[in-house]
């Protein structure tokens, strides 16, 4: 049967992506980006240029095969799950800080404030602030600070791993280094010091709250269940908070890949 012509003209497309350039910084022991010209117009008429990076650079998807031996790869993600129904929760508004702990409440809290309810199968992008001290980040306020973007986000614990299963969340987005507690990873072991001032904060010892088997849990516990995240969103985020939106990933179809850099954007009308 022929496809039925779908008029998008009233339609705006937002993109939640960060610029990505040699100066955009990897996630913690991950190799940033080198980009070299191997051909100039001047001399070959044609200008091309060649790029290193690891994965983990810039606005990416993490695929499960990223925690999985044998999980599912980049490629092998359909389009169907990448692109529909989502909403944008703004926990700054809340309050939620360096070091700070976000939980279920906070987001029941959001919906019985907005109206809106996370539905079964909802996209969730996880507003936090914290993009714009990305050092490349590229619109509205910005204020590049890497240590405090990468080390101080807030994150979730345990609890939080199972309401996302109940609740049926398709898959996260981040404006922030990654959906894991910067403390629950390998954040913790190369800045001891910053480790101790979180945990003065937070007032308790950090193994205590998240002990050795929660490592990464965001990823460990969830990406088995195929509830996978963008890391390093924001771009135009502040513009679709507290909204009910469509939102697209698109990362290339990387057969084999255990992350890729995406474009992650908002379907809103104009």
């Amino acid at each position: 049967m022929p496809f039925s012509p779908i008029d998008l003209s009233n339609v705006r497309v937002l993109d939640l992506s960060q610029n990505w350039d040699i100066h955009t910084p990897g996630f913690a022991t991950y190799e940033g980006p080198t980009v070299k010209w191997i051909k100039r117009v001047a001399f070959d008429k044609v200008g091309g240029q060649h790029i290193s990076s690891t994965l983990h650079v810039g606005t990416h998807l993490d695929a499960p095969l990223h925690f999985i031996t044998n999980g599912q790869d980049i490629g092998s993600i359909p389009l169907e799950k990448l692109v529909g129904p989502g909403v944008v929760v703004d926990l700054e508004a809340m309050g939620i800080g360096d070091y700070d702990i976000y939980t279920s409440a906070h987001f029941e809290e959001w919906e019985r404030k907005t109206g809106l309810r996370i539905e079964p199968g909802d996209i969730v992008v996880v507003h936090t602030g914290y993009h714009k001290y990305y050092p490349s980040n590229w619109y509205g306020e910005t204020q590049p600070d890497e240590t405090r973007y990468f080390i101080k986000h807030p994150g979730p614990t345990r609890e939080f791993v199972q309401w996302v299963l109940d609740r049926k969340i398709a898959w996260f987005a981040i404006d922030a280094g990654s959906m894991d507690h910067p403390m629950n990873t390998v954040i913790r072991k190369i800045r001891p010091d910053l480790a101790a001032k979180c945990a003065e904060k937070l007032g308790r010892p950090l193994e205590e709250i998240w002990p050795e088997e929660d490592l990464q849990l965001m990823h460990y516990d969830l990406f088995p269940h195929g509830v996978f995240h963008v890391e390093n969103a924001g771009g135009m985020i502040d513009e679709v908070l507290d909204q009910r939106v469509w939102i697209g990933c698109f990362p290339w179809k990387f057969n084999g890949g255990e992350a890729a850099f995406c474009r992650l954007v908002a379907f809103v009308g104009k």
